[in-house]
C-alpha cells in the first residue's frame, strides 16, 4: 500500500486535531509553527488566515497571550483529511455497505456523515445506503463514535452481491 504525504495544510489540521482537548485545548501560533515546519513565515500566515475565515479555527486570548483552537467544523475537515483512503490498495473481493437512520434532529450530522462517506470515495446505492470495496479507516470510525453517530449506522462487509458488474465497472475492478 503506497501512501502518499500529507500536504502541509492536512498536516496542521491534522495535528490540531490531535491535541488532546483535556490536556491541552489551544496552542500559541509560535508553538505550532516550529512543530509543522513550513516553508516561510508568510505561507504559514496566510494558512493560518485561511483556517481562520473558513472558521475551521478561532483565535483564543489568555494571560496576554493569542491561542488557537480548533473548532467543530475544523474538526470535521481535519478529520476527512486525515480519513483519505491511500490511492493503491488490493480489493480483498469483499464489499463494505454503510446503512444509516440518522433522525430528523441531527440533519446536520447526516449530512456530515454523506460528505465523509462520499469524501472516502464511498457510492450511494439509496438515500441512505453506501457502498465502497475497502474499508472506512480508524479515523473516520473513530470520529463518527466521538459524535455518537454509531448507535444510527451500521457497516456490514458483503461477501456476495449478484449483479455488482456496474459497481465493479464505477470502482474499476476487475
Amino acid at each position: 500500500m503506497i501512501k502518499k504525504q500529507p500536504t502541509k495544510t492536512s498536516q496542521l489540521l491534522i495535528y490540531l486535531a490531535a491535541l488532546d482537548d483535556v490536556l491541552r485545548p489551544i496552542i500559541s501560533p509560535y508553538e505550532l509553527r516550529r512543530r509543522i515546519e513550513f516553508g516561510s513565515q508568510g505561507s504559514f500566515n496566510s494558512t493560518v488566515y485561511k483556517f481562520y475565515k473558513r472558521g475551521w479555527i478561532k483565535f483564543v486570548n489568555k494571560n496576554a497571550q493569542r491561542f488557537i483552537k480548533l473548532t467543530r467544523k475544523g474538526e470535521l475537515e481535519a478529520l476527512i483529511s486525515q480519513a483519505k483512503l491511500p490511492g493503491a490498495v488490493k480489493w480483498d473481493g469483499k464489499w463494505r455497505m454503510i446503512i444509516f437512520d440518522i433522525p430528523e434532529d441531527a440533519r446536520e450530522q447526516r449530512g456530515i456523515l454523506r460528505r465523509l462517506l462520499k469524501d472516502n470515495g464511498f457510492h450511494q446505492l439509496q438515500a441512505s445506503v453506501y457502498i465502497n470495496p475497502y474499508p472506512l479507516n480508524r479515523a473516520a470510525i473513530s470520529y463518527l463514535q466521538k459524535r455518537r453517530l454509531m448507535d444510527f449506522i451500521r457497516i456490514i462487509k458483503v461477501e456476495e452481491m449478484d449483479n455488482d458488474f456496474g459497481l465493479r465497472k464505477h470502482f474499476h475492478l476487475k
